[in-house]
């Protein structure tokens, strides 16, 4: 079965409308709106709905399964949302919030700064972690992105910001 024909189940703490091929999901807190592609129509059946290409193209195919795959990201990030955890690993390298603000000392002459955008939230559990939060997976993606390249891990001792898990595979030394 392609991934397209799999049905999304809308919880019942999010109401959902669909106005002009434009899918607006809304919950307590917020609300994501994301607009179907012309090559894609919605089919409804309860709280159940499910996505199938207009015609036999193989663009309209792809599409149906990235909608698919796109609204039933919004629909986990508005119940339950995304996180990613960073680490810090290396002598010094330290990471705190100031407001909205991340402030990371990663053994440069200058301090880091990274401002959240609206709808993520950061937080430090401790110096060397980082943890980021959003009803987005794109956006949540992007953003502890954007934070590992200030410093990405180095292949000789592995030191800079990694994700949660990473495995670097460490070079020998250099002779």
């Amino acid at each position: 079965m392609r991934v397209s024909g799999k049905p999304i189940s809308i919880p019942a703490e999010i109401s959902w409308n669909n106005k002009a091929g434009v899918l607006n999901f809304k919950n307590a807190k917020e609300e994501l709106s994301y607009t179907i592609p012309a090559e894609v129509n919605l089919m409804q059946e309860g709280e159940q709905i499910w996505f199938v290409p207009n015609s036999e193209s193989v663009k309209a195919k792809a599409l149906a399964g990235t909608t698919r795959a796109n609204i039933n990201n919004l629909v986990i990030g508005l119940t339950k949302g995304f996180e990613k955890k960073l680490e810090l690993k290396g002598v010094g390298y330290r990471a705190k919030m100031e407001g909205k603000t991340l402030v990371l000392t990663l053994g440069k002459s200058h301090l880091d700064r990274y401002n959240a955008p609206a709808g993520i939230t950061i937080t430090t559990p401790s110096q060397t972690e980082i943890l980021v939060y959003g009803s987005r997976k794109d956006i949540v993606g992007q953003v502890s992105a954007e934070i590992v390249a200030f410093r990405k891990p180095e292949p000789y001792k592995g030191k800079g910001i990694r994700y949660a898990g990473q495995k670097i595979i460490l070079k020998e030394v250099k002779k």
